[in-house]
Order: C-alpha cells, then sequence, then structure tokens
C-alpha cells in the first residue's frame, strides 16, 4: 500500500457557537487519492462543521513509520543508510522516516531506538505538519 499525504481545510466547531476554519494534513495509507479522500472525509465528518475542502493530496514514501503511544505529535527524520560493496565501496542512500513523539528529543531517541539494527547516520529531525497517520484496514 502506497501513502498520502493530505491537506485539508475546514470549518470546525472551535467554541461554543464558534466555527473556526482549520488547516490540517494528514497521512493516510490507501490506493490512490480518491480512496485516501473518501477515508479523511468520512474520518472527519463529526467535527466537519461547515465547508470543506482538499486542497493538496501527493503521494509520500518512507522508509519507516515509528509510532509511540506516549507521543502526539509527527516529526521527519532524514536517515542516511551506509552500504558496503563487496568493492568495499561505501553507498549511502537517504531516506525519510516519520517518527511520533511528544517532543523533537523524544522523536530523536526513538529514531535512534528504531534504527539500531542499521548502519546508518541520522542527518535531522523536524516537526512535521501531519496531525495523524491513518492506515489501511485489512
Amino acid at each position: 500500500m502506497l501513502f498520502y499525504e493530505i491537506k485539508i481545510n475546514y470549518q470546525r466547531q472551535t467554541g461554543e457557537d464558534n466555527p473556526g476554519n482549520v488547516r490540517e494534513t494528514y497521512l493516510i495509507e490507501g490506493l490512490n487519492c480518491t480512496d485516501v479522500e473518501g477515508r479523511l472525509m468520512e474520518e472527519l465528518k463529526p467535527y466537519i462543521f461547515g465547508d470543506s475542502e482538499v486542497t493538496a493530496c501527493q503521494k509520500r514514501q518512507f522508509f519507516e513509520i515509528i509510532n509511540a503511544p506516549e507521543g502526539d505529535k509527527w516529526y521527519k527524520g532524514r536517515v542516511e543508510l551506509i552500504t558496503i560493496e563487496d568493492s568495499g565501496k561505501e553507498t549511502r542512500k537517504a531516506v525519510s522516516v516519520l517518527v511520533q513523539a511528544d517532543s523533537a528529543a523524544m522523536a530523536l531517541k526513538n529514531l535512534n531506538g528504531a534504527m539500531s539494527g542499521y548502519d546508518c547516520e541520522i542527518i535531522s529531525i523536524a516537526k512535521s505538519p501531519i496531525i495523524d497517520v491513518l492506515r489501511a484496514t485489512n
């Protein structure tokens, strides 16, 4: 399955009789943009107060998605995987990893733990705009 990053603008009840416009980004596993848009709209249906509009849908590739139940934010890490060929030549391949955590320090710790079985170098970690990750149900 593929992952798609979807950006949506919608009106959400933010207080007593006070609808507010929100812009959110989700990462959703699915077959195509149409499939994941439908799943997102179904998921958000109870929260949408007025108009809604999906403003972007892009395919995203992550080497790993690391869930941490105690985390409430998502961080994007850049990691270089290092391989040594038979000839002795070192090859580096940059990949993206999505990490759930409550802080950048915790995201780095979670990333280090998840990548401990790989010969790699962590290049960067930054807060992602992703609100939630929705995986396909079997």
